[in-house]
């Protein structure tokens, strides 16, 4: 049980901040006319294709005792960075990094542009533009964001073991204490937690598919009852 709440609220942590970040990165991304922003783009998606192993080593050496992370860790709280939640957090929101930001990107880009050109003749700035039209018009992107980052995270192996480690109560989370119960046979409490993420990660997908699509119909009806009206 304390494996999976420590799950939970990395899970939880992880997705708040990327949905702080990644908004303003996916708005920058989908609407920059930069030429060079396919550079950012392939970064952004690199832990999709990027062996989880491969991305918590170089993780694991930047918050080492020699890593410039590390070391600024070290000077302003005292102690290293790896082996830690916090470590863990920053780890997990660079493998989940994708699983936020290209829903956002897909709706942002899907708003159509005569919206943005009136909200601009109107005389509203590009802030404004963004909280009043673009993400209310995303709603359904942002919930796919939030839902797709807690749940990878909360099913993430690779590099929570190799920056985390199997510390309990501090960094062993649940896919840890699954993999452990395995190796030492204990076939009935790896299904029992096994059988509690599976759970937990259709619930949250079925979430996704239900709110969006009674978002898309809400959408649907108010864009189209102007029309209907003339």
């Amino acid at each position: 049980m304390d494996a999976l709440l420590l799950s939970l609220r990395l899970a939880l942590c992880v997705s708040a901040i990327l949905l702080a970040g990644g908004l303003p990165l996916a708005y920058w991304l989908a609407y920059s006319n930069w030429r060079g922003k396919f550079l950012l783009e392939a970064v952004v998606a690199l832990p999709l294709v990027l062996p989880p192993t491969v991305l918590g080593f170089y993780v694991l050496v930047a918050m080492g005792p020699r890593g410039p992370l590390g070391k600024l860790w070290q000077t302003f709280f005292g102690h290293g960075m790896a082996f830690t939640f916090e470590g863990l957090v920053l780890a997990s929101v660079l493998y989940s990094l994708p699983f936020a930001v290209q829903p956002l990107i897909a709706s942002f880009e899907s708003v159509d542009r005569k919206l943005l050109d009136a909200s601009a003749v109107l005389g509203a700035g590009r802030l404004k533009t963004f909280w009043r039209v673009i993400l209310p018009l995303s709603i359904p992107g942002v919930v796919t964001a939030l839902v797709l980052s807690f749940a990878h995270t909360l099913g993430e192996f690779g590099v929570v073991l190799m920056v985390g480690g199997n510390l309990p109560g501090i960094t062993r989370t649940v896919s840890i204490d699954i993999y452990d119960r395995v190796q030492s046979l204990d076939y009935e409490a790896a299904n029992r937690m096994a059988l509690v993420l599976l759970v937990i990660s259709f619930a949250v997908l079925s979430l996704v598919y239900a709110v969006n699509r009674r978002v898309g119909r809400q959408l649907g009806r108010r864009l189209w009852t102007p029309w209907t009206a003339r």
